[in-house]
């Protein structure tokens, strides 16, 4: 037997990605740039509602485009009996079932767990969610922002003199979907050992909590809040942005020996040995104080002067930059993590691998049109297009197994 390769780690599993927006489809995309062969269920007309957010490349949705790459697309009406039993003959076939209905939506549709595991009974089944189905998370909607702002991420973000402010990325939706695609991984193993289905549950409060880990601690630990502080860091200063002659840098000094180096680097000696500042504790208790005594020096030089200055004293430090600058500079494309995908209705779209091995787990094709692959899935189990304008009661069965 050959050894598999890396990007053909999930070969041979079949996922279903009943998903939409981001966090469950990446979860998906996960397995796609693993091997796995991913359908990808959207309704008709409009499939996911990615689809329709700009900006788009050559009329492709940018964030569909980014989550759904390496799968394939069936546009099926689950509110149809057709539509229906031609997704449970599709579980029939699947390993994965990843969805994102709201708490309820599929058992009303015929689609629930219960469904699933009758047509697949050692299915990995995953719902992900914005605050769980417990009775006050089952009817609160939930999108990144929304779990930012309830979970405290949002007030404890911006400036001390500002207002709350959200994280930029949707730090909320990838990190769930990153969780999801763990505990799938973990799932498959599980059941290749006990030949049970798996359910499993992403939520996307849990992940908002847990990303903040040692701020919860902290908090539990004291009583207090976390401050709300731009770009400083609770704990340890200094440890922030500093503007410059003619641009930012950000400066982050974690022990003592690199405050010193700091100091010396700045042509502070009095600072270095100072009592004052002698410690992180008290560095701490005097942050804006120090912040502005080293302001007053970083004001009188440029950003490239003083970052060979820190640079050669051991001092991390680095520029400010914009996304156009960090996409452009030398050691994004020495870590060869954005490259072209070939085919498909755009044909210079590049597109960003997974933060590993990323030789080997290069994207395949970009994301489908909506229901590129209809009739090429519904053939792999046996129905035909035709089947979804009839009653949907096709007889034949697919004999393909399921892997472990």
């Amino acid at each position: 037997m050959g050894e598999v390769q890396f990007h053909e780690t999930y070969a041979g599993v079949r996922v279903l990605d009943l998903s939409e927006n981001i966090a469950g489809p990446l979860a998906c995309l996960v397995l796609a740039d693993l091997g796995a062969d991913v359908v990808k269920i959207e309704r008709p007309p409009h499939g996911d509602a990615t689809r329709s957010l700009p900006p788009y490349w050559n009329g492709e949705a940018t964030v569909f485009q980014t989550v759904n790459r390496n799968k394939r697309s069936a546009a099926l009406d689950l509110k149809s009996p057709a539509g229906r039993e031609a997704v449970l003959r599709l579980a029939a076939d699947a390993d994965v079932v990843v969805e994102s209905f709201r708490p309820g939506v599929a058992d009303r549709l015929g689609l629930g767990y219960d469904d699933l595991v009758r047509a697949s009974p050692r299915l990995v089944h995953v719902s992900v969610n914005a605050f769980g189905t417990g009775p006050l998370g089952h009817d609160r909607p939930g999108y990144d922002a929304l779990i930012q702002a309830f979970t405290g991420i949002m007030e404890m973000t911006g400036e001390a003199d500002g207002g709350p402010v959200r994280a930029a990325p949707s730090v909320i939706d990838v990190s769930t979907g990153l969780w999801v695609a763990l505990a799938i991984q973990a799932a498959l193993v599980r059941r290749a050992a006990t030949d049970e289905p798996q359910r499993l549950e992403g939520s996307l409060v849990d992940t908002g909590l847990f990303l903040m880990g040692h701020q919860v601690m902290g908090y539990l630990a004291t009583g207090t809040f976390p401050p709300r502080l731009g770009s400083a860091a609770p704990s340890a200063a200094p440890y922030q942005v500093f503007s410059t002659t003619d641009r930012p840098i950000m400066i982050a000094t974690s022990t003592d020996r690199m405050f010193v180096a700091l100091c010396r680097a700045l042509g502070l000696d009095d600072l270095a040995t100072d009592p004052d500042f002698s410690t992180m504790d008290r560095r701490l208790a005097r942050r804006f104080e120090l912040a502005e005594r080293l302001q007053v020096v970083l004001a009188t030089r440029g950003s490239a002067d003083w970052l060979e200055a820190l640079a050669a004293a051991g001092v991390p430090a680095g520029p400010v930059h914009d996304l156009g600058e960090a996409l452009a500079h030398p050691l994004t494309a020495e870590r060869g993590l954005i490259a072209p995908v070939d085919g498909g209705s755009t044909p210079d779209l590049l597109q960003i691998h997974l933060p590993m091995d990323r030789e080997r787990s290069a994207p395949r094709r970009p994301a489908p049109r909506l229901g590129e692959h209809t009739a090429e899935v519904l053939g792999e189990v046996g129905l035909r297009l035709d089947d979804l304008t009839g009653s949907g009661e096709a007889t034949t069965t697919s004999t393909r197994g399921n892997p472990t």
